[in-house]
């Protein structure tokens, strides 16, 4: 057995299942964010762990657009060292306190047009719950990126007895088995090939995309940032100063008194 190849194709299956089963929730995702952008409101995306790639694979990404916030909370996410000062233990722990995503939600101003995107392929952990919990409070909108397979087959994290696709309003499944890993070998105990970040990442570019386009079709422009990589471009770098200060002026409902 080639493992790579084995896991290409179990994930390229995943990839097709989510295109024949997610387009509806996807469709119902771009009109709650659609309407937000086109309403001067912000979708802001949260995700702890190693689901905060996908916050960020929205923004700040080549190719996205002011509107879009990545709540990016480094102590349940900036885990690279694993041991020692910042690893994964402590990020774990915060994972699982009650009362966390309260205090985060607190540093934030929301508006009326404003709406959630919360990434998490389990759905399961306290942060995860109350931040959902938090943003319904807020009259926001809640989207949920997660699996349901797994979030159905394991046990509330949360004293409430909830779990992420019984708070969101729209749930996209992000296709992923129980544990995320797609892929058994023999001689080992656990199973290896994890599959949210790419599907995760297709339904983050997916969603990108279609609110482009529907912001067009409502006659609202998006100011992207552009590929900066072009040496001597003098038109990028325009570009990319005028999406600094777009989306600096998208933000002043966040500092208003």
């Amino acid at each position: 057995m080639n493992a790579g190849l084995t896991y290409y194709e179990r994930t390229l299956e995943l990839l097709q299942q989510l295109r024949q089963t997610q387009m509806d929730a996807i469709d119902q995702a771009a009109e709650i964010c659609t309407n937000a952008i086109a309403n001067k409101g912000l979708v802001f995306l949260f995700g702890n762990g190693h689901s905060r790639m996908m916050c960020e694979e929205m923004t700040p990404r080549q190719g996205c657009f002011v509107g879009w916030v990545a709540m990016v909370e480094l102590a349940v996410s900036n885990h690279a060292s694993i041991v020692g000062s910042n690893g994964l233990r402590t990020a774990l722990h915060l994972e699982k306190y009650e009362g966390y995503a309260a205090e985060m939600l607190k540093s934030f101003r929301f508006g009326p047009h404003d709406a959630f995107i919360i990434i998490s392929t389990s759905g399961l952990r306290p942060l995860i719950v109350e931040m959902a919990m938090g943003a319904r409070e807020r009259g926001l909108p809640v989207i949920g990126i997660v699996s349901r397979k797994h979030a159905e087959a394991a046990p509330a994290g949360h004293p409430s007895g909830k779990k992420l696709i019984d708070l969101a309003d729209v749930v996209i499944d992000n296709q992923c088995p129980p544990g995320d890993c797609v892929l058994e070998l023999e001689g080992l105990e656990w199973r290896t090939g994890p599959t949210s970040t790419v599907t995760g990442a297709m339904i983050i570019n997916m969603l990108r995309c279609e609110v482009a386009q529907r912001l067009l079709q409502r006659g609202v422009t998006p100011t992207l940032l552009p590929s900066h990589q072009f040496v001597g471009n003098t038109s990028a770098q325009q570009q990319l100063d005028r999406f600094y200060e777009a989306y600096r002026r998208s933000l002043a409902h966040l500092y208003a008194e």
